[in-house]
């Protein structure tokens, strides 16, 4: 069963949420403002890489709409890897772009 709160997909409306742009303390930031362990970022996009998966925008985990962040959607591999991206590119699919919120 998905874990509701990163979720990312309303597959009764056929709907993927994306963030439309970066949070404001994104891990593909330059800078490390979520201050992450080192290499933290690089294992979490190729854990996501290899399980066709994508990584959820932090500040979204948590809230009635989790999106995939907008730094992954970015990444050549993970966009391409990605179920849920590649459902949107499918037709199967609609993408949503969501503003993240600014405080979390």
């Amino acid at each position: 069963m998905t874990d509701p709160s990163t979720d990312v997909a309303d597959w009764r409306t056929r709907t993927v949420r994306q963030c439309a742009d970066l949070c404001a303390t994104c891990i593909y930031r330059p800078g490390n403002l979520a201050h992450l362990v080192a290499g933290r970022v690089q294992q979490m996009t190729r854990a996501a890489i290899a399980a066709e998966g994508h990584v959820v925008c932090h500040a979204t985990t948590g809230t009635p709409q989790p999106a995939i962040c907008a730094g992954y959607a970015r990444h050549p591999i993970g966009a391409a890897r990605s179920l849920a991206l590649r459902m949107v590119r499918a037709g199967a699919a609609h993408l949503a772009l969501i503003t993240p919120p600014t405080k979390r």
